[in-house]
């Protein structure tokens, strides 16, 4: 059987996607894109693969919104985004208290890393978001959703460094590509010692993307699904098995709890789903 996937090159998906793991009932066609995000519209607006990497927040948003989707209980990318928040390094540091008020860059409300983000400013620093001015550079992936009153749109062809160094921005969430780039300043202090006393506190990682299958496949043909989970799995193992892709449903329990509770709080979904609503009965057997 072939199956039409869309997946990175993470350490875990890389002795997969060189076909050092393989099945003999289950081939999977991977498409040839790049960055990933790229393509997550097609996934939940067009169910145009048959197992995809997807970030966390799309898929609870296209959920809630009837995606015909299910949840394998597999991370593939996860990290701590205390970095990612950085302002120009030529101008006055800036206080994380000072963002309200201020002009901050994300690539579009509702990523995941956006997410956490907010989440990390709230409970440990006590920014509100709704006092901030956001300043986004693309629409949802899910169709249907509206940002919130202070977010606004950059202008067609703006880009989120160049108008931070340009002080078009007083900061901004960038991805972990950006952080080389000296013109920058991270402005969490130590955040490599505030991710950990993060994990400490909450017990659980920041999840960003996991894999899902189309519910019809996992309807049609459980055992299919059952073998690409063990690629997957298997290709995570020939990788070490990192921290921070746990697979299965209990090693993801408190992970998603996290999550759900988060997105919930900040209006990108209407309800808190209990962890088991994101998989199925073949899915959530999984570990």
């Amino acid at each position: 059987m072939k199956l039409a996937a869309l997946l990175g090159d993470y350490p875990v998906t890389r002795a997969l996607k060189a076909g050092e793991v393989r099945s003999p009932r289950v081939a999977l066609e991977f498409a040839s894109i790049a960055t990933p995000s790229s393509a997550f519209k097609r996934v939940v607006r067009e169910a145009a693969f048959d197992v995809a990497e997807l970030a966390l927040v799309t898929y609870l948003m296209a959920k809630e919104r009837g995606a015909p989707l299910v949840l394998l209980p597999a991370v593939v990318l996860a990290r701590f985004q205390h970095p990612l928040l950085v302002s120009a390094a030529a101008r006055d540091a800036l206080a994380l208290a000072e963002l309200e008020g201020r002009r901050v860059g994300v690539r579009s409300w509702s990523v995941t890393t956006g997410m956490w983000m907010r989440s990390i400013l709230a409970e440990d620093h006590g920014v509100d978001a709704r006092r901030v001015q956001w300043v986004t550079f693309e629409e949802p992936h899910v169709s249907g959703f509206r940002d919130p009153p202070y977010v606004e749109r950059a202008p067609q062809g703006k880009d989120m460094v160049e108008m931070l160094v340009a002080g078009e921005l007083d900061a901004a969430i960038v991805t972990e590509r950006s952080l080389g780039d000296a013109r920058l300043r991270t402005l969490i202090p130590d955040p490599a010692g505030a991710a950990r006393a993060w994990q400490a506190r909450h017990g659980g990682i920041q999840i960003n993307h996991m894999v899902v299958v189309r519910s019809s496949l996992a309807h049609s043909d459980p055992d299919a699904v059952r073998e690409v989970y063990r690629q997957l799995d298997e290709s995570r193992r020939a990788a070490g098995s990192p921290e921070l892709n746990p697979f299965g449903c209990a090693a993801n329990r408190r992970n998603l709890e996290l999550a759900i509770e988060r997105t919930r709080a900040q209006g990108l979904i209407a309800r808190r789903f209990a962890v088991d609503e994101l998989y199925d009965e073949l899915t959530g057997a999984l570990q």
